[in-house]
């Protein structure tokens, strides 16, 4: 049998903002990042447009909802 070469893992081209993200599976199937998931949602937030949530009149571009947000509504209902 012929032996293999292992791949050479290049690394992919991204946003300036995101350089030097990593993310992988370890052996338990826990996920790891080299950032912190804050970081990345907002970033997601800032740059990706959801289709679910284009005819939401509640969230603004940039401005996703917080827990304040939610209390503001539970007090505007009552």
């Amino acid at each position: 049998m012929a032996k293999r070469k292992a791949a050479k893992r290049e690394k992919p081209k991204v946003n300036k903002e995101l350089d030097g993200f990593d993310i992988r599976v370890n052996t338990f199937g826990e996920i790891v990042s080299s950032f912190d998931l804050d970081k990345v949602n907002d970033f997601l937030d800032k740059n990706v447009d959801d289709k679910k949530l284009r005819g939401r009149e509640d969230l603004k571009k940039g401005h996703p909802i917080t827990e304040e947000d939610d209390i503001e509504e539970e007090n505007d209902e009552n």
